[in-house]
This record gives structure tokens, sequence and C-alpha cells, in this order.
């Protein structure tokens, strides 16, 4: 066949329509479209011409060309006319092809050989001199190998999940299509391979493209590993309810045993917990899970694994007299919760990172943190009775304290809720972090007194000390205090946390001053009302972090350090993936810096905060109250903040919501103080100590201190002591649990086989 001829052919096959698609068109306007170079049909190549004559005999023959069919839409002529159904399934197909590539790439490039050693790998934490402190371990139990499981085990599952483990190549191509023709509502059924790779890779909704992408990550997981290999990684990372995953901490939370040591009754109930964790475990529904195990015993039966007369010795076993409870947790390597769940809120929002991909992938996160420090906040926190009560309900107020490093924004020690680490909640609510609550009256330093200050007023100005009204905005002294006198120098302005001297400093400074100090010192100014109010809090919100890192430009001579956690993140193998990049801003000039910090040294010596000086040391700093909107004589915030050239420690004290029946009675000089008071003390004698160059005000005009560094009592220094020692013990377990799981060396082990996890 030469060229033209097939140009003919194909342009009559493809793309000319034959007589009953061009209904209603006689032979010449046929051959009036095919002429070529707009010549007639005798031009034409021979064979068309034959063609069409051929064509008009047979109309002439049968008579007239077919009228087009009654009520025929022009819309169905058109897509008879131009092949549209052709061209649909052309598009459909090429759709399916590029999907289905896609979702090979994505099983190719998942590192499924990887999987093995990533399942078994710890995120480790280190402090600040790269000392393990804990690990973070994610969906992952105690990883043990197929030979410790019992067999009863390993053929419950397989008779209950995939009768054909051993015999499919990680497909039950049966089941698929039904789930695929379903949009993924029905069939099910996914095999122990697809499991896997659900449980490690993908979400748990059913739809269409997780089954797909499902379908493809089993293949490459077969192509990877052998089938034991395979039901022992199925069998460590499936969730078994109770916050308990994998067989190994599932057979010691039931039943108080280790998994090679699982009956046949025990064994069936474990299984049957597969389809239904959380209704099927024997804490939850006891006759549940008996009900489900008899169905898995069963089962068992019609695979062959075991007779029925076992099976019904087994169903017969009372399931309630097996139950123990004997599993310890993962508590032990999650020594610091507050802390470890701070890290991992810095790691995904400042970083990028997926919490999956932190504590599953066996990272190693290299931070700021002081364990001393920590384990000592961790048990002044453990100490209820430190903490105020609601009289209504017995709800426990909620507090957090930070202690950061001024000079490098590092932060030291971080306790986000009472008894953060007694039975904790992994990623609870943070206060130290994730609060957002008014700062009171420890926002003056920030936006009044500083930029005064810097504008030239000396200390000991004569501040305005009656004006309680600006057209329509009113204040007054907290309880009225000290407004006989008609001024009052700054620095006892400040220490004695006056609002009157505040919101008059503003008004003569101006509003906006008073925000753009707010934003130099790391506030959130957008959203606050643009009024007088700024100057005692009002509108703004904040937490203790950024609190501690706005006080830590008083501490280092004028300069804020960007608070952070984390220094950096490294892969197993020790590949670099984050590093912080330290920010420095500067406030104000060191001048401003040591003059504000001579005032605020008053605040613990003769000012509110006289009750929450630590013995034996000298602070400076600030308090703060927020009166309640329904009673002006208690509190929903109380603030203290201090500092030494070393350390700044902020705390606040709050019930989590704050209403008629939950409010906190007095000011921060009293219940907020005694708390800061027993954390700083439990801190500042591990620190540097250096001392202050700046001489307090008070002292400089001749006023001697109402409290000299601080005073002690018998009860105080019986906490302390209850403090140290359990300081020590938290500090004591951590490192046991260190040790004995022996983390460093499991992971230079594991390195090169999971160094490509990131890559």
């Amino acid at each position: 066949m030469n060229p033209k001829q097939f140009f003919e052919n194909f342009m009559r096959k493809y793309f000319l329509p034959d007589e009953t698609e061009r209904e209603g068109e006689d032979v010449e306007a046929v051959a009036e479209d095919l002429t070529f170079d707009q010549g007639p049909v005798s031009d034409a190549p021979e064979s068309y011409q034959t063609e069409a004559t051929s064509k008009s005999s047979r109309r002439r023959r049968f008579g007239k060309a077919k009228e087009p069919k009654k009520g025929q839409s022009a819309f169905r002529r058109f897509w008879r006319r131009y092949h549209l159904t052709k061209i649909l399934l052309i598009l459909m197909a090429t759709a399916a092809v590029v999907t289905g590539g896609w979702l090979f790439f994505l099983a190719k490039t998942a590192n499924v050989k990887d999987l093995q050693a990533a399942l078994q790998a710890e995120t480790i934490i280190y402090d600040k001199d790269a000392v393990e402190a804990g690990s973070l371990s994610g969906q992952k139990g105690t990883y043990v190998q197929l030979d410790a499981i019992s067999d009863y085990m390993e053929q419950a599952v397989i008779a209950t999940e995939d009768r054909t483990f051993y015999e499919n190549s990680g497909i039950n191509f049966g089941r698929f299509a039904l789930a695929i023709l379903t949009l993924g509502r029905a069939g099910g059924g996914s095999t122990i391979t697809q499991q896997l790779a659900k449980n490690a890779y993908l979400t748990q909704e059913q739809t269409v493209t997780r089954k797909a992408k499902e379908f493809f990550l089993a293949l490459e997981l077969t192509k990877a590993y052998e089938k034991d290999e395979i039901l022992a990684m199925y069998l460590n990372n499936a969730y078994f309810g109770n916050g308990v995953w994998g067989v190994e901490d599932a057979s010691l939370k039931y039943f108080g045993i280790s998994a090679s040591q699982l009956t046949l009754s025990q064994a069936a109930t474990l299984a049957g917990m597969l389809k239904g964790p959380e209704v099927y475990n024997p804490y939850y529904s006891l006759e549940n899970a008996t009900n489900r195990r008899n169905t898995v015993i069963q089962v068992m039966v019609d695979a062959g694994y075991i007779d029925q007369a076992t099976a019904d010795e087994s169903a017969d076993v009372d399931m309630n007299g097996q139950l123990n409870d004997a599993y310890a947790g993962r508590s032990s390597k999650y020594a610091y919760p507050s802390y470890f769940d701070a890290v991992i809120e810095e790691a995904t929002t400042k970083y990028g990172l997926k919490e999956s991909d932190i504590v599953n992938n066996g990272l190693r996160i290299y931070t700021e943190l002081d364990q001393t420090y920590q384990a000592n906040i961790q048990a002044v926190y453990n100490e209820d009775s430190l903490f105020p009560v609601a009289y209504s309900d017995g709800e426990l107020a909620q507090s957090a304290s930070v202690a950061l490093d001024p000079s490098t924004g590092g932060v030291r020690a971080l306790v986000g809720r009472v008894n953060s680490s007694e039975n904790y909640t992994y990623r609870s609510f943070n206060y130290a972090t994730q609060s957002e609550r008014s700062p009171g009256s420890t926002i003056k330093p920030l936006v009044v007194y500083t930029p005064a200050i810097a504008a030239g007023w000396a200390t000991d100005r004569e501040l305005d000390n009656t004006t309680t009204t600006y057209g329509a905005y009113t204040l007054d002294n907290y309880m009225s205090s000290r407004t006989e006198t008609g001024t009052v120098p700054m620095y006892q302005a400040l220490a004695q946390s006056l609002n009157i001297p505040a919101v008059a400093t503003v008004n003569e400074l101006g509003i906006d001053t008073a925000f753009s100090y707010g934003k130099k010192f790391g506030l959130n100014m957008s959203k606050v009302p643009q009024e007088l109010g700024v100057a005692l809090g009002g509108g703004v919100v904040t937490n203790p972090l950024q609190m501690a890192q706005a006080y830590s430009a008083f501490a280092n001579n004028g300069v804020r350090a960007d608070a952070h956690l984390i220094t950096r993140i490294e892969t197993a193998n020790g590949k670099v993936l984050k590093t912080h990049k330290s920010k420095k801003t500067r406030v104000m000039d060191s001048a401003v810096a040591n003059k504000m910090t001579s005032m605020m040294l008053g605040t613990f010596s003769n000012g509110t905060g006289v009750y929450a000086a630590p013995y034996g040391y000298t602070m400076a700093g600030k308090t703060g109250t927020t009166e309640t909107n329904f009673d002006p004589n208690v509190a929903s915030d109380q603030w203290v903040i201090g500092y030494t050239p070393d350390v700044v420690i902020t705390h606040w004290l709050g019930f989590s919501k704050t209403d008629e029946n939950h409010y906190l009675e007095g000011s921060s000089s009293n219940q907020a103080s005694t708390i800061f008071k027993t954390v700083a003390n439990s801190i500042l004698p591990y620190t540097a100590g250096t001392e202050f160059t700046q001489e307090n005000t008070y002292a400089e005009n001749g006023i001697a201190p109402v409290n000299e560094a601080g005073q002690t009592t018998d009860t105080a220094s019986e906490i302390l002591e209850t403090v140290k020692e359990q300081a020590e013990q938290i500090m004591d377990q951590t490192k046991k649990a260190i040790e004995e799981a022996n983390i460093p060396e499991k992971v230079l082990d594991l390195w090169e086989t999971i160094k490509s996890l990131f890559q």
C-alpha cells in the first residue's frame, strides 16, 4: 500500500462519515467535500471517483438518502459526526495511564526497603550538652521478631485477616476489584500486606485513591520483604486500642505476659481486636471481646489450624480471669512531656516537618534543654498543694513556667500544665506555648516604661497618680491603692504596679509609641485596639514563652534573641536536616536596659514581688494581675516574671476558663508568688550565679528594702527539699530508661538502612 492509499483509507475510516451519518446529503455534496486543491471530483484520485460513483449508483437504486430521524438532536448529530465517543475513550485511557503512573511513582519513592528499620527506630531528643534526654516512638510499640510471637497469634491473624497470605502477591485481586467498582465502600478485606501499607504510609479513609495507593505499595512491600518479615512488621505496627501499638505491648496491656506466651484464647482475643480495637477490647466490653474471640477461634477451625475440640475448649475459657494490665507505657522515655510536646510543635510549625515523620523516622533532635532545670520545675508542678482549687467543683487551676537563657534565647526548661509528668496525655494543651492570656501589668515595662526611659525620662521622674478619666476611658489603681498621692516617682510606680501613672505615661508619649515597643519586644499587636488600656495589657494576649523572650532583652543589654527549643535536627545517620539560625533584635540600647533593670530590682525588694523573691538570690522583674469582668476583686490571670543575668523565668497561673465559679483570689503577690518562688529557688542554684552590676533604684534613693534577698519558712524549706528529691528521681528514671532502651547502639546499627528516609 503506497502512502496515498494509506492516507485515503485512514481518512475514510476515522474522519469521513458514511451515508447514515451524512443523512440528507446527496452524493454531489459528498463529492464536493472531497475535492483536492478545490478541484472537481474528476481530479480526485481514481479510487475516490470509483467510490463516489458506487455510492451514487446505490443512492439512485434505493432512492433518495434517508432523512434525519425525527427528534434527533443537533448535539447527537454533532457527537456522531466528529466521533467524540472515541475521543472521550482516549482521554479516559490517558487519564488512567497518568494516574496509574503517578501512583506507581509514589510507591517507588516510598522507601519501602527502610520500613522495617524505621518501625524499630526511635527519634532521640538530646539536651544542650548533647546528652540523651528521651525519645519519641509515635505509633510504635516494643518491636519483637516473629519468633518471639506465639504461633497461635500468627495463625489467628492469618485466618481472620488474610487466609492466602503466604500464597498471594500482597494483593487479593478479587476483593480489590470489588473495592474499586464500589468506590472503596465495599470489597474491604485488604490483605495483611495492604493493611501494613495503609498503617505505615496512608490514612484510614475509605477512598478509591487510598485503595489504589495501597495496591502499589503492597506490591512494592512484597518485592522488598519475605512474608515472615511482612507479618512481623504488621503485628508490631497494628493498633490494639487503649493507646497501645504492637502485639508485644498489647500482650502486656491485656494479659500481663509477653507475646511469646499467648495462649490460643488470648491470641484469638488480640486478633479479634484488629477489626475494631476500641469496640472489641475487653476493657471496653467483655461481652464484645468474648464473642469476637469465639468467632476468631471458629475461623481458625475453618482454616485448618486447630480442631473443633481445641476450639471448644478455648472458647470456654473465662476471659475476665485472664485480664492483667502490666503495661508500663513509654512515659519513662518521654520524661519531659511539656518540653517534648513543644519540641514537636516547633519542628512542625517552624521547620515544616510532619509529626508522623518526627516521631516515626528515627531522627536526632538537639535542643536547648537543661535536664536539671526541667526536672526541678516538673517536681514543683507535681505538688498539687501549691496550686489553688475552685471551691465549686474542686477543679485545679492551671499554670505554666518557662526558663530561658537570655543571651541565646534557648529554652532551658518548659512546663505547660500542672502535673505535666504525671498521667500526661501526649501533646495535650500546652499553656506555656499555646495559651492566649492577658499579660496584665507585666506589659508595663515593655510598652510604658522602656519608651519613657528611651525618651530621656529619669527613673525618679514624678508621674501623675490622680487622673482616672480620659474621655470615655476610666481606670483606677488596683484595689484603689496609693491614690492619695498626687504624683509618684517612676521607679515606685513600676515596682508598686500602679495603673494611673502607667496610663498617664502612655497618654503623654503617645499610643503609637507604646505599640511600636510592643512589637519590638515580640508581642502580637495586630489585633489590639488602639486605646490607652494597652498600658495595662488591654486587648493583648500572650503566653509564658513569648513573655520570657520579651524580658530577655532586659537581661541581655537590650538585645532580644528569638526563643527556641531546637538547635538542629538530623537523620539517624547524622545528615543535618534543619539548623536553628539565631535572630537577634536590638530593642533598646544598653543604657536603657540598665535603667530598666535598676527599677525592676525594686519589684522584688520593695514592690509587689516581695513575697515572690527567692531566698538567697537577687532578681529583677515584674508581677501582673488581670481582674475578672464580673468582680474587680478577683483575678483571671496572675503573673510573676523574674530574671538574673543568667536566666529569665516566667510564671503564669489561672483557670483554663474563668467564670463566676473559677477564678483566683487576691493578686499575683499571693498565690502565684509562692509557686514562682519555689520554681526560682529550685533552679537558681544550678545557674552560673552572675550578679547584677546595676544598683537597685530604691537603694539609689536611700530607701531600704522591705525584703532583702528573699525570705523563707519551714514549710517552704520542706517543699524545696521534696522538690529536690523528686527532681533527682525524675532524672534517675530518665537515665535508667535510656540505658535500658540502649537507644544509641540501636541507632548506630540502623543508620545504614534508614539513611535514605529523607532523600
